[in-house]
């Protein structure tokens, strides 16, 4: 099942699902933006190949605010989320976790991951 025949409900549900499990605290701006960011990446991944011409400046207008805003606070929600977060899930997902000693993947590999993850759960389907 391609992610294109998903409504947009069920997409955000399931992405929103993910991101809390991982620890991505929901009152944070990067939250929305983090969201947003695998959404739009899922659709189309040849966007995480230029976050900050592409990505972060289409999320910023969406929002109303900056691309350094975006970058920002996306990888503020990604730190919270690397350290608080389900550790299980964690590795699972990136092959490695903070209790390994390793640092947090970088914005755009986080970004990429998730929504490689999203586009292979739903062709599972």
């Amino acid at each position: 099942m391609e992610i294109v025949a998903l409504d947009d409900l069920e997409l955000e549900r399931y992405v929103t699902d993910l991101m809390l499990d991982m620890g991505v605290p929901a009152h944070l701006k990067g939250y929305h933006y983090l969201r947003d960011a695998i959404l739009m990446s899922g659709k189309d991944l040849e966007v995480v190949t230029s976050v900050t011409k592409l990505l972060y400046p289409a999320i910023a207008r969406h929002f109303r605010t900056t691309g350094q805003k975006v970058e920002r606070a996306i990888r503020n929600a990604i730190e919270v989320s690397w350290f608080r977060g389900n550790r299980d899930t964690i590795e699972g997902l990136f092959g490695y976790s903070p209790t390994s000693g390793k640092t947090r993947p970088t914005n755009s590999e986080y970004i990429a991951r998730v929504a490689d993850k999203l586009r292979l759960d739903l062709k599972a389907m």
